[in-house]
């Protein structure tokens, strides 16, 4: 039993599952896939889900009881290194997929298979919905062509969620189907995309003529849509709906950054405290939103919570490098990595040139605030000229 005190049943009975979890599983000497497996076996993995597929049936925001109550005993913790197939395509797979399809969220969760998205074009970034690549039936298989660009972790993902168009003809939210992609076919190449960090977690992602099994195909025919606002949901509250200790992450490095070299400046001083005022106002946020939340495809919280992220890590990291004065001009090395995770490190230099990249992935700032003004304070929509058309009839560059 868990010495924390439940305040409700349900909380109990996470407490008891995680407990049995510990004492069955020791994490010192079990095995980290083990683990995982077991801990998607006993529900843990996702409490929403429902049982049998890695959940318990119960309330989203008791996953922060299992986190903390497992990293409690030592257990280990397998997002950071499949963050997408975490936050975003398990998701989409539990909300859409067939049954045989759900059979691929065991090995996702134990991380023996990575996932990446494949949503964005050279000429759909912000406009999902124009994608170009075509999917066309032949049987009980589907051939696709095209181009996706910043595909993270490509280079390391055994399968990969991809949307193409199937229907020309209709408006180009309708023509639209999922699939799951096995990412070792015959006809999938993956390119880096290098960063100004020189690290290459990004990647752009050529099809030509891969076969996809109807089988892995995602919902119906011409719901793509419906699984890509599932899967874009879930991506910002990934991103940055997290609840992290107090004065850690992000701000947690500024602040070591001035233990280390502040000046005593009171100007610098009043920029650090007022970032972590912010830092805080965005985590207690992020803890009540978590609080209100049901099972379900997360709501616009999501993108007022990815928004505040992206904007806030880039104020802090550029504070950072200021208090370090002429060393914050310093970089070691723009050599080419091929990372297998995407995460900030503890180098400032190179967090300060990645956050750049936090108010364009999962939605552009500027696509949030859009989204923020029509969803949550219903101001008018943008003009929408090309949302009846065929997509077939809609001038691209």
């Amino acid at each position: 039993m868990s010495d924390r005190i439940a305040t409700n049943p349900h909380e109990q009975q996470v407490l008891d599952v995680c407990a049995r979890l510990l004492e069955e599983h020791p994490p010192d000497s079990t095995d980290e896939r083990a683990f995982l497996e077991a801990q998607y076996d006993a529900g843990l993995a996702w409490v929403h889900f429902p049982e049998g597929e890695g959940g318990l049936g119960l309330s989203p925001r008791l996953q922060r009881t299992v986190a903390r109550t497992l990293g409690a005993g030592g257990a280990p913790t397998g997002g950071a290194r499949n963050p997408i197939g975490y936050g975003m395509c398990a998701p989409a797979v539990q909300v859409h997929g067939s049954d045989e399809q759900k059979q691929l969220l065991r090995p996702l969760f134990s991380n023996e298979h990575i996932w990446c998205q494949m949503f964005s074009e050279p000429g759909a970034g912000s406009d999902v919905a124009s994608l170009a690549m075509r999917a066309e039936r032949d049987g009980d298989e589907w051939t696709v062509n095209g181009q996706k660009v910043w595909t993270t972790l490509a280079h390391v993902s055994s399968y990969g969620l991809v949307i193409a168009r199937t229907d020309p003809d209709q408006p180009k939210h309708r023509g639209i189907t999922a699939f799951i992609v096995d990412m070792n076919a015959p006809g999938v190449e993956v390119r880096p995309l290098r960063q100004m960090t020189g690290e290459a977690e990004f990647n752009e992602v050529y099809l030509t003529d891969v076969r996809i099994p109807d089988s892995m195909r995602l919902d119906e025919v011409g719901r793509g849509w419906a699984v890509s606002i599932t899967t874009l949901m879930n991506e910002r509250v990934s991103i940055g709906g997290g609840t992290p200790p107090r004065g850690s992450g992000p701000i947690g490095q500024l602040i070591d950054t001035w233990h280390k070299v502040g000046s005593g400046d009171p100007v610098a001083r009043d920029e650090v405290a007022r970032l972590w005022v912010h830092a805080e106002v965005n985590r207690l946020t992020n803890i009540r939103a978590a609080q209100l939340r049901t099972a379900g495809t997360p709501g616009p919280e999501g993108s007022v919570a990815k928004l505040a992220m992206a904007e806030l890590n880039k104020q802090i990291y550029s504070v950072a490098l200021d208090l370090m004065g002429p060393a914050g001009m310093l970089y070691d090395s723009y050599e080419l990595v091929r990372p297998r995770h995407a995460l900030f490190s503890d180098d400032m230099h190179k967090n300060f040139l990645r956050a750049r990249a936090n108010s364009i992935e999962g939605g552009t700032s500027e696509v949030l605030r859009n989204i923020i003004g029509e969803r949550v304070l219903g101001l008018p929509g943008d003009v929408r000229v090309d949302k009846e058309l065929p997509w077939k009839d809609v001038p691209r560059s």
